[in-house]
C-alpha cells in the first residue's frame, strides 16, 4: 500500500510539473520573424493548417502548443481572415488573438472633395484590390439610383470618411458601404431637396472652397449665378472633364476649357450631369442653404490664407484679380 502510495503521489508532482512547464511555454512570447507578418487564413482553414502556418512563419515556437490550446479550449471558434503580426506575442495571445477574430485592416482615408480617381489611387497604394475594379463599381449608380435617378455614377455618394478594409473588401462592397454613409448622413439632414442639384452643388463648393466659414459664399455665387443664367465658370468641373476623358494633365490648359464636355461649366450654363467630387457634410449644408448675399464672383486672394475676394460687379471683380496676381508674384 505504501508503494502504491508513493507512486500515485510522484505521478501527481510530475502531472503539476509538467502542467507548470506547458503553462509556462503557453505563455512565452516568440518572435522568429523579422519583418511583419500578415497572414490569411481563408474560410475552412483547419486548426492544424492555421498551427503549422503560424510555426512556419515564425510568429508561434511550436504547432503543437496552438492544437494543445484547441483541445483544452473545445468552445472556441477560431476565425477566419488576415491577421497582423508584428511584435513578439505567446501562442496563447495567438491563439486568443485568433478566437476573437482580431482580424487586421487597412484605413482608407477619404478626405472631403476627393474625387473617385483619387479614392483609387488611394486603393491602388494600399493594394487590396486592382484600383480599376474599383473605378468600374464607382461608374455604376445603381446603389444609388433610389436616391438620384439622375447620377450618372457614384460620384458625390462616396462618402468622405476612414474605412476599414482588408483583402477580402470587394470594390462593390466598399462602394456600398460609402454610400450607405452618405445614406446615414442625408437621412439626419432631414431635407426634402433633390439630392442630385444638392449633391452636385456641393461638390463644386467643396473643390472651390477652402476655408470652410467661405463655404456658403461660394455656395450663394454659384446659386445667383444659376438663378440668372450665368454660367459658373468653375475650374473643377473643366479638370473633372478631362479626367473621365483620361486627358488631364495636371493644370488646366486652354483646350480644356475650350472642351464640349457637359462637366465644362465654362462651355455650358447650368449645374455639370453630376458631381464633381465628394463632398463633406460642411458642404452639403452649405449647398442647402447659401448665404443671402449679391456676389456673381470670387477669386483666390493668393496671400497664402486660403481665402478669397467677393464681388458683386465685374469691375471689382478684375480689380480682385489683379490683386491676386500682384499676391502670387511676391
Amino acid at each position: 500500500m505504501k508503494t502504491l502510495v508513493r507512486f500515485v503521489f510522484v505521478v501527481v508532482i510530475l502531472l503539476i510539473a509538467g502542467g507548470g512547464l506547458l503553462w509556462r511555454s503557453l505563455k512565452e512570447p516568440y518572435q522568429g520573424f523579422q519583418e511583419a507578418k500578415i497572414l490569411d487564413f481563408p474560410r475552412g482553414t483547419s486548426t492544424g493548417e492555421m498551427a503549422m502556418e503560424l510555426e512556419t512563419n515564425g510568429v508561434i515556437r511550436s504547432s503543437w502548443l496552438f492544437r494543445i490550446l484547441k483541445v483544452l479550449s473545445p468552445g472556441a471558434a477560431l476565425q477566419a481572415g488576415e491577421y497582423k503580426f508584428d511584435k513578439p506575442e505567446s501562442t496563447l495571445e495567438v491563439f486568443r488573438k485568433i478566437a476573437r477574430g482580431d482580424t487586421f485592416y487597412y484605413e482608407l482615408v477619404v478626405p472631403e472633395g476627393q474625387n473617385m480617381f483619387d479614392i483609387a489611387e488611394s486603393i491602388r497604394e494600399l493594394k487590396i484590390f486592382p484600383a480599376e475594379r474599383f473605378l468600374q463599381a464607382a461608374r455604376d449608380p445603381e446603389l444609388i439610383k433610389d436616391l438620384d435617378p439622375l447620377a450618372p455614377s457614384l460620384e458625390g455618394y462616396l462618402f468622405p470618411d476612414t474605412y476599414r478594409v482588408n483583402r477580402q473588401t470587394t470594390a462593390k462592397g466598399l462602394c456600398r458601404t460609402m454610400t450607405s454613409r452618405f445614406r446615414a448622413m442625408w437621412q439626419k439632414l432631414n431635407t426634402q431637396a433633390d439630392a442630385h442639384q444638392v449633391v452636385t452643388l456641393a461638390s463644386l463648393v467643396e473643390r472651390e472652397a477652402h476655408n470652410p466659414d467661405e463655404r456658403p459664399l461660394v455656395a450663394s455665387v454659384f446659386h445667383n449665378r444659376l438663378s440668372i443664367g450665368m454660367k459658373l465658370d468653375c475650374d473643377p468641373t473643366t479638370v473633372y472633364a478631362a479626367l473621365l476623358e483620361g486627358r488631364y494633365r495636371g493644370t488646366i490648359h486652354k483646350s480644356d476649357l475650350e472642351s464640349e464636355s457637359k462637366y465644362n461649366t465654362y462651355a455650358h450654363p447650368g449645374l455639370p450631369p453630376g458631381p464633381i467630387a465628394n463632398p463633406g457634410i460642411g458642404s452639403i449644408k452649405a449647398a442647402l442653404a447659401p448665404a443671402e448675399t449679391e456676389y456673381l464672383y470670387f477669386v483666390a486672394k493668393g496671400d497664402g490664407s486660403g481665402g478669397h475676394t467677393f464681388s458683386q460687379s465685374l469691375a471689382k471683380h478684375l480689380a480682385a484679380v489683379a490683386g491676386y496676381r500682384k499676391n502670387t508674384r511676391n
